[in-house]
């Protein structure tokens, strides 16, 4: 990782700045994204105390004209880009009869055209360097969870468009990455939007009962070295990607059954 520049968009909190820690402790010169001004000036500053070179651009994903200017000021301070990591992200925690289409929209112009955006103009670059592209899915990429339709179409829809990419770029030396950790205890689940699109602020699960932001990121830094082409976190992850591809029919009722334990789940409890 040693003078690798990476990229690593929604970085102000959560995987995103455990990914510029681990990564900038590597060795990395880090570029860090995020649509707030306030925060993402803050983990600069983190950053910059821990010895961590790093350069913070404003920018929301899902519009394609912040990701042009993006990667334009990173070539434009470095010369180059090594590693694209797509963090940022939505959720989203509503029955979907409630939900407005609007909502699973918001989401899907973040968590998968953001990626696309992202990649689409970084692309380029990476190819000069034959680096790595990397996408911070989820379990919900694999298994579909009630209450969250708009979050998991998006990680399937980011779970596929990887995997053509990285079938696409085969003999081009570009390793793709899909990365897809469990629950994760970061500040995602405080920031779902609800049926309205407002923001709910609070989380429906245990947190201290989830992997670190800092486990996830430690593990993504260790794919990335060995340009492994997916990782899926935890074993109550790996079980649920074996157990919906071969027993369906009785995944649907686990997922059921445990999602309707959160917090208010709109979901009957059987």
């Amino acid at each position: 990782m040693k003078d690798k520049i990476v990229i690593i968009t929604g970085a102000s909190s959560g995987i995103g700045k455990a990914l510029a820690f681990s990564f900038g402790n590597a060795g990395a010169k880090i570029v860090i994204t995020g649509r707030k001004a306030q925060p993402l000036a803050e983990v600069s500053k983190e950053l910059s105390d821990k010895g961590i070179e790093n350069y913070s651009i404003i920018s929301d994903v899902s519009v394609e004209a912040d990701n042009i200017e993006m990667v334009k000021k990173t070539i434009d301070k470095y010369g180059k880009i090594d590693i694209l990591i797509n963090n940022a992200g939505i959720t989203m925690r509503s029955m979907f009869e409630d939900a407005a289409p609007n909502v699973l929209k918001q989401v899907m112009d973040i968590n998968y055209m953001g990626v696309v955006y992202a990649t689409k103009y970084a692309l380029p670059y990476i190819k000069l360097t034959k680096g790595s592209i990397i996408g911070i899915s989820s379990i919900a990429g694999y298994r579909g969870l009630p209450v969250r339709t708009g979050y998991s179409a998006s990680k399937y829809a980011l779970n596929g468009f990887l995997e053509a990419l990285r079938t696409e770029l085969l003999h081009d030396g570009v390793h793709v990455l899909t990365a897809s950790p469990g629950f994760t205890a970061s500040n995602i689940r405080f920031s779902a939007l609800g049926k309205d699109g407002n923001v709910a602020g609070e989380t429906v699960r245990d947190e201290a009962k989830m992997m670190t932001s800092e486990e996830v990121a430690d593990k993504i830094l260790r794919a990335t070295i060995s340009r492994k082409r997916a990782i899926v976190m935890t074993l109550q992850g790996k079980m649920t990607v074996f157990l919906n591809k071969w027993l369906g029919g009785i995944m649907d009722k686990m997922v059921y059954n445990n999602l309707a334990k959160e917090k208010d789940s709109p979901l009957r409890k059987l």
